[in-house]
């Protein structure tokens, strides 16, 4: 659903999980949340309203990033694959739990905004040309949010 970058452990955590996980008793988990509750929250999250205009946004958005008649003429040079319809699902999920998670009792442009670059940036395939010039993925993704029109 989301790319999330995580970046290697500092010196002493990498020497601490070495310790703690190679030894001969095994570290226990505590258990924060239930099976259960994540399915009850994720139900909750699903009941939350989506205005059609975020709908036709979060469409035109993800169509955007695909090369062909809906996206900007820069994008043929900058994209070579665009992203899915999953993304659309994703996008409209993620700004579902953000708007929850914010204490929001409907989806807004705000949320969905919140979720957008983590959703797309690995769903998109660069041309040689993007990579050459330094342009990245999240590069796009914001110049899209831009000319979409999901700023604001």
């Amino acid at each position: 659903m989301f790319f999330i970058e995580v970046g290697y452990p500092s010196m002493e955590e990498e020497l601490m999980v070495a310790k703690k996980t190679t030894g001969e008793t095994r570290p226990t988990l505590d258990s924060v949340i239930t099976g259960e509750e994540i399915m009850k929250y994720q139900k909750l999250v699903r009941r939350i309203p989506v205005p059609d205009h975020i709908y036709d946004y979060v469409v035109k958005l993800v169509r955007a990033t695909r090369p062909g008649p809906d996206s900007p003429d820069w994008v043929k040079s900058l994209i070579n694959w665009g992203a899915g319809p999953r993304a659309v699902q994703y996008l409209i999920l993620g700004a579902k739990t953000h708007s929850a998670l914010n204490g929001s009792y409907m989806v807004r442009m705000e949320d969905v905004n919140a979720v957008t670059e983590s959703v797309l940036v690995h769903r998109m395939q660069l041309t040689f040309q993007a990579e050459s010039e330094g342009i990245t993925p999240s590069d796009v993704v914001k110049r899209l949010i831009k000319e979409v029109g999901g700023e604001g």
